[in-house]
């Protein structure tokens, strides 16, 4: 029902694409994230709180929205939305034609988060899953756990008048790490222009998160002394990050996990938290959709495909223009050499 084309995943029966790359007709989405949510196409469909965030990001084509778990007939197919757990706003999409289900699950994670709706498990017989993080070494640690972690880490560096600056994906990543620290941060966080309209959109939709003051052109030195900065890794090695006294510099992803990236990057400290499901969360999501033939896009999907075809499931590979957090690092490192 679902194939893989040079302008995205198209479901032929509904004449429609899920998070396409290039410019089409109609598009419906699964969350704001830039390598699933593209400019250029006539018409996008989405779940209610992903709306603004898209008008926000692409700022053109027509925007409809459909209400969680409300079916829509699109050709000859029954399409409806069900969190995802990702951001705010992500879905996945359920497509129903003649008794046979398929589900696109786009980005998804299974660990609570305060900032969007728990993932729901959708019973069908295609499950097109994600794989960032599809290998066993992947598991994430409560975020209360992670939490406490930035918190030493900048009371440390405060004592010694030095910045924390956690860089982080601006749409989602931030604004999770907002929401953990609204009840533990003693003073306001600091954030990097590129996160102030994004938050703001978040705070719109009623999402309770840290006092946040965005940095304004004639903040630096002493005035940022012992302040915990959010910012996107791409500011990193730029003049901006000269305003920072002594900056101690981490990040915060599923990329963490391997202590080989984080010397590399030379990160003072690495932060394991990921809006991405880990290995065992996807495992345990595959069995709960009863599906019977499992996909395989973006991350290590290879690994996990063969992993599955194993254990006797039907199963194969789509290749795709998604990125997962791994775009984080490589996107941040075009930019920087641009």
């Amino acid at each position: 029902m679902i194939a893989e084309t040079s302008q995205g995943l198209f479901c032929e029966a509904g004449g429609f694409y899920v998070d396409p790359w290039q410019p089409v007709k109609r598009a419906v989405i699964t969350h704001a994230h830039a390598d699933h949510a593209r400019p250029g196409s006539e018409a996008y469909l989405c779940a209610p709180e992903c709306a603004p965030l898209l008008r926000r990001r692409l700022q053109d084509g027509s925007i409809e929205i459909q209400p969680w778990g409300q079916p829509i007939t699109i050709g000859d197919v029954r399409v409806s939305l069900h969190p995802a757990g990702h951001i705010l706003g992500s879905a996945q999409v359920r497509i129903e034609h003649h008794g046979d289900v398929w589900v696109v699950s786009g980005d998804y994670k299974r660990a609570a988060d305060p900032t969007c709706l728990p993932f729901e498990p959708v019973k069908c017989n295609t499950f097109i899953t994600e794989a960032t993080f599809g290998l066993p070494i992947y598991t994430w640690d409560p975020s209360a756990v992670v939490i406490a972690e930035i918190m030493e880490w900048w009371r440390a560096n405060r004592t010694q008048d030095r910045a924390s600056v956690l860089f982080c994906y601006v749409l989602g990543k931030a604004q999770r790490i907002l929401a953990e620290l609204r009840d533990v941060a003693d003073e306001p966080i600091r954030l990097h222009g590129a996160m102030a309209a994004l938050t703001d959109l978040y705070r719109d939709a009623g999402v309770a998160l840290a006092p946040t003051e965005r940095i304004a052109e004639d903040m630096r030195g002493r005035a940022l002394a012992g302040s915990l900065v959010l910012a996107p890794l791409s500011a990193r090695g730029t003049p901006w990050m000269r305003r920072l006294p002594n900056p101690s510099m981490a990040f915060a992803s599923g990329l963490m996990r391997v202590r080989g990236v984080r010397r590399q990057r030379a990160f003072d400290r690495g932060f394991v938290l990921s809006d991405h499901a880990d290995w065992r969360a996807l495992l345990d999501t595959i069995h709960e959709t009863g599906a019977s033939r499992v996909l395989v896009t973006h991350g290590w999907s290879d690994a996990l495909a063969r992993f599955l075809s194993e254990r006797g499931l039907e199963t194969g590979t789509l290749r795709t223009a998604f990125e997962g957090e791994i775009g984080e690092l490589t996107a941040a490192d075009a930019e920087t050499s641009a």
